[in-house]
């Protein structure tokens, strides 16, 4: 049974930094795309950052446009986690973050076959 688990969220004041890690458990996906999804209250979930397998030892990063800079995706494949740091962060940041995997087209949501159940991040003015 595939599981992801997300930790590293709570909360922190504008400009400040947080790192989010996803632990999957149940099968490898170190050849799958792994992306990081956000929803904040009463909006829809919206794509935040994805890591993406092109073949043998690389992976492609993208990123929203309004993390792009301040956001790092990055997995560590051993241990079968992906993690997102975050720097410089907005209150416009708040959110639960949810980890994906298995994502066919990297940024379209609906495309991702597992989820983690989500993590809040809250950052104060």
């Amino acid at each position: 049974q595939v599981q992801l688990v997300e930790s590293g969220g709570g909360l922190v004041q504008a400009g400040g930094s947080l790192r989010l890690s996803c632990a999957a458990s149940g099968r490898s996906f170190s050849n799958y795309a792994m992306g990081w999804f956000r929803q904040a209250p009463g909006k829809d979930r919206e794509f935040v950052a994805a890591h993406t397998w092109t073949g043998g030892t690389t992976y492609f990063a993208n990123y929203a446009g309004c993390v792009k800079g301040r956001f790092t995706i990055s997995r560590d494949n051993s241990k079968n986690t992906v993690y997102l740091q975050m720097n410089s962060l907005k209150p416009e940041d708040t959110a639960v973050y949810y980890c994906a995997a298995g994502g066919g087209a990297p940024r379209n949501r609906p495309s991702y076959e597992y989820w983690g159940q989500g993590a809040q991040v809250t950052v104060s003015p």
